[in-house]
């Protein structure tokens, strides 16, 4: 894992939302947000909607670290921490893991059919946590359309609409991403209900744009939905890559899905060294992980 030797990475997707995932677990090169941006570049890079980073953890099986293509650092991506558990439990035989984000201890284990299942933790609810700008309600949002704000690791602003086709999240999505209400920026969901235990959503996650699914988005925007009264607290979540199976427990968020490996790879030492060399003017080198525990 060197500008002489390569970089290997794995390229997974849960549902078309996409990642490349490093393992730093015996290696830790340095990663800094300009080689973050070329390796997440789908004409020059690798492409992806994030990066995870698996490294070492004496508490537990690994501890995740998620970058946005932007390359910003992302609090919480569920959908790659269950591609991350699968590849986990392939190497290790094991159907239950426990993984460290910056939301703590996760537990993810085997389902049926193949899925995995991971346990996102229990939404954030006060306006301080997910973080709001000011003390609101968090179930009716000052902003047109009368918005939900939920923190799942990352903060989520979701509006409910009679028809999703009739909205166009590309439009909405930037404007809310950076509203003066969201000092951390916001991930941001469309969501139509279909019955009380179906939900069709589309998203847009700040640092990255529109994705075909998201974990976290689609837990956000069923917690939201059940807040509201909507649906249970168990629902389908349809989205553009597929369904998520969200279940609003006691003990935190469930969210159970597939997950694909698609193809294992090396970013060359040309093309480490070359975005050295771009990024170097003015941008400090961030070491993988760093800030991010």
């Amino acid at each position: 894992m060197s500008a002489e030797h390569g970089l290997p990475f794995m390229k997974w997707h849960g549902l078309g939302n996409d990642f490349v995932i490093l393992d730093a677990r015996e290696s830790e090169p340095p990663l800094t947000p300009a080689l973050v941006r070329a390796i997440g570049n789908r004409h020059r890079g690798v492409g992806f909607d994030q990066l995870a980073v698996i490294h070492p953890d004496p508490e537990a099986d690994a501890r995740l670290v998620f970058w946005n293509a932007d390359g910003s650092l992302s609090g919480a991506c569920g959908n790659a921490t269950r591609c991350i558990a699968r590849h986990l439990m392939n190497e290790s035989g094991r159907k239950r893991l426990t993984l460290r984000t910056e939301r703590g201890l996760l537990v993810a284990e085997e389902a049926e059919g193949g899925k995995v299942r991971v346990n996102m933790g229990p939404p954030l609810l006060a306006w301080q946590d997910i973080p709001l700008a000011r003390d609101l309600d968090t179930l009716h949002l000052p902003i047109e359309g009368d918005p939900v704000a939920t923190g799942m690791g990352n903060p989520h602003c979701t509006f409910f609409v009679e028809d999703l086709a009739a909205r166009d999240i590309r439009t909405l999505g930037p404007a809310i991403e950076h509203h003066p209400l969201y000092p951390e920026r916001a991930n941001v969901e469309l969501v139509e209900v279909i019955d009380r235990s179906t939900i069709r959503v589309k998203i847009w996650e700040r640092g990255t744009g529109v994705t075909e699914a998201s974990g976290s988005c689609a837990s956000a925007a069923a917690v939201a939905a059940a807040r509201r009264g909507l649906t249970g607290r168990k629902v389908r979540v349809l989205l553009d890559g597929g369904v998520l199976e969200i279940d609003w427990r006691e003990d935190g968020v469930w969210m159970t899905g597939p997950t694909a490996h698609v193809f294992d790879g090396v970013l060359t030492g040309a093309f480490l060294a070359e975005t050295a060399a771009e990024g170097a003017d003015g941008e400090a080198p961030q070491r993988m992980g760093e800030g991010a525990a």
